[in-house]
């Protein structure tokens, strides 16, 4: 009886080092989210950044250091299985009553997982569903805020309620007027109610945290009337004034999924229950995963556990194939995908075109940088696995065929579990939403016939989209690199974001250079490159060729885009960039803002 006890001992003090690991993780999350409201208070644009970056590696350290103590203090990986068993056991029973169990629950996985080899752990030792419900948890501490406000406004006191609710949030820099600006938005809000009647429940409900994101806080809620719902966001900004302004008042679910787009950058949010801001989210955006909803406010880690459980459910409940990607194959990414789930899985291939000059590490480098940095809307964001097993039968005879020809050093098929099952195991894959190519998009428009009102109409959209795209990059300091319209996607908004980054390069690092004068006819004349490049040289007038060889695309392009083709364009975002310039790139239309009410633009 006594080694059985002191098992049971042994379990106890890991399941509650382990609980401890994760509680110094969120803790250390949650104040460096909290700090966004300093930073954004005195415009620490550049402090904003860096701390966005940084919390992305926040996870994997405390889990490294999590580790680290279960083997010093306990020689975890040494212990019998019956010990792992009851420490899941103990593990539960630490989080009755917790506030983020089901963040604790991925960090135990994440601890698990490390420390127990692949082939040894079985789904008995981690939570593969969650074991403590998220539903109704609440801080019943007297100094705690409630995850949502509630405001009670009449035809007459609309105003009143507007200003106090951002009054509420207790900012530490003054409005320039608060007064106007709540009366914009009062115009704004009766503009989308119309000449409704205030039913007897006609509130305001506001989440308690600004939403902080690059140069903004934004202010996110939803109006009740009646049985009707209405989801907003005021996004607050530095006016030119140095002062703070409310720029916009943002209605209705596809406002709100712009605004929490993949292809943006996380929100720092202060948040003492997670679960119970991703549940008010959700009221608000039904159409958007909760695993995204998690991404979005920086609890990466779960949004892939969610990500991977919705993906399983999803098979379990489809009968189609994997197959290759529709499009043009790239040269260095295989991706494939299942036509009935919205995503696509992309693998690096071991080897490349010589005109590709880059490594596996490098590319990956590429994928982190995206992570860590501002996709202002542009770029999409990607789920990173490592060892994800998919059923073999599942699998196209020509998608296997396409792996073993150009990854095949990602590709295992076995029967892991011994129970004659055949699985095919990708070593390492990033997953992300699919979007139509925009080539293919196009190529549909020029099908239909230039001619005609809708396909004209198409081609102009997304030209004009696909300039303002690159644009947005170059404001967040990014070069495309292959900018091929190929490597461009249409989303579901007809939003125009980037998803090829393998030679992405920083804006900055790059020399753009205008293609020199020729000294004779016979370098005007040849059809080689006869002026040097070096190797971070980029010339913009020579995209023209591979961009614009349709009449109707290059039209709109130099109607709209002319200056993309101009080094001085480059050239002086990179100078404004250099000098510590942070630009405005907003999450909605600039019809949408009360600039003209202002009577100027904001300080940018």
């Amino acid at each position: 009886m006594f080694p059985q006890r002191l098992d049971s001992t042994v379990a106890y003090d890991i399941a509650k080092a382990m609980r401890d690991g994760f509680n110094r993780h969120y803790k250390l999350f949650r104040t460096e989210s909290a700090r966004a409201k300093h930073r954004f208070e005195t415009a620490d644009w550049h402090g904003q950044q860096r701390a966005q970056r940084e919390r992305i590696e926040f996870y994997d350290l405390r889990v490294r250091e999590a580790s680290t103590r279960l083997e010093r203090e306990f020689k975890a990986g040494e212990q019998p299985m019956e010990v792992w068993h009851q420490v899941k056991l103990h593990y539960i029973g630490l989080l009755i009553d917790h506030h983020q169990p089901e963040l604790a629950e991925s960090f135990f996985n994440s601890v698990t997982t490390k420390i127990l080899h692949r082939s040894y752990f079985q789904n008995d030792f981690i939570f593969v569903r969650p074991a403590v419900s998220t539903e109704y948890i609440e801080n019943s501490e007297p100094t705690a805020r409630p995850t949502y406000r509630a405001y009670y406004p009449t035809h007459g006191t609309m105003r009143e309620s507007v200003v106090g609710l951002l009054q509420d949030f207790d900012l530490r820099l003054a409005f320039e007027d608060l007064e106007r600006d709540a009366g914009y938005v009062v115009q704004a809000m009766k503009a989308q109610l119309g000449e409704v009647k205030l039913r007897a429940n006609f509130q305001i409900q506001v989440l308690s945290s600004l939403f902080f994101r690059n140069k903004g806080a934004y202010v996110v809620g939803k109006i009740i009337n009646g049985f009707s719902e209405l989801p907003f966001s005021l996004p607050v900004l530095h006016g030119a004034s140095g002062k703070l302004v409310i720029d916009a008042a943002l209605f209705g679910e596809d406002d709100l999924l712009i605004l929490f787009s993949f292809a943006r950058a996380y929100f720092m949010v202060d948040m003492g229950i997670p679960s119970a801001y991703v549940q008010f989210l959700r009221s608000m955006m039904p159409r958007m995963p909760r695993a995204e909803i998690y991404n979005a406010l920086g609890l990466a880690k779960q949004g892939k556990t969610l990500f991977y459980r919705d993906f399983l459910y999803h098979l379990r409940h489809s009968t189609d194939k994997f197959r290759i990607a529709p499009g043009i194959k790239g040269m260095v990414m295989l991706v494939f995908d299942l036509p009935s789930f919205p995503y696509v899985f992309k693998v690096i291939k071991d080897y490349y075109p010589p005109q590709k000059d880059t490594t596996r590490e490098q590319i990956k480098g590429k994928y982190l940088l995206v992570k860590q940095h501002d996709r202002v809307g542009r770029m999409a964001d990607t789920q990173e696995y490592t060892l994800v097993a998919f059923p073999r039968d599942r699998f196209d005879v020509e998608l296997i065929a396409e792996i073993e020809k150009f990854a095949p050093s990602q590709l295992e098929i076995s029967d892991r579990d011994g129970d004659g099952h055949m699985e095919v195991i990708i070593k390492h894959v990033y997953i992300e939403r699919r979007m139509i190519p925009l080539n293919i998009y196009l190529q549909e428009a020029f099908d239909a016939g230039v001619d005609e009102p809708a396909a004209k109409d198409q081609i102009e959209r997304a030209v004009i989209e696909y300039g303002n795209a690159i644009k947005d990059l170059v404001a967040a300091n990014i070069f495309p690199g292959d900018m091929l319209w190929k490597n461009f996607g249409i989303t579901r908004h007809g939003k125009v974001v980037f998803y090829d980054y393998d030679e992405i390069e920083y804006v900055t690092d790059c020399k753009f250079r205008k293609v020199p004068t020729p000294h004779n006819a016979e370098e005007e004349m040849s059809g080689e490159v006869w002026y040097s490049v070096g190797p971070k040289d980029i010339f913009p007038e020579t995209f023209e060729p591979f961009l614009l060889g349709n009449p109707a695309v290059r039209e709109v392009f130099m109607k709209h885009h002319a200056d993309l083709l101009d080094a001085a364009f480059w050239q002086s975002h990179q100078e404004r960039i250099r000098a510590g310039h942070v630009y405005d790139v907003f999450p909605y239309e600039q019809s949408k803002r009360f600039v003209v009410m202002h009577g100027e633009e904001h300080a940018g």
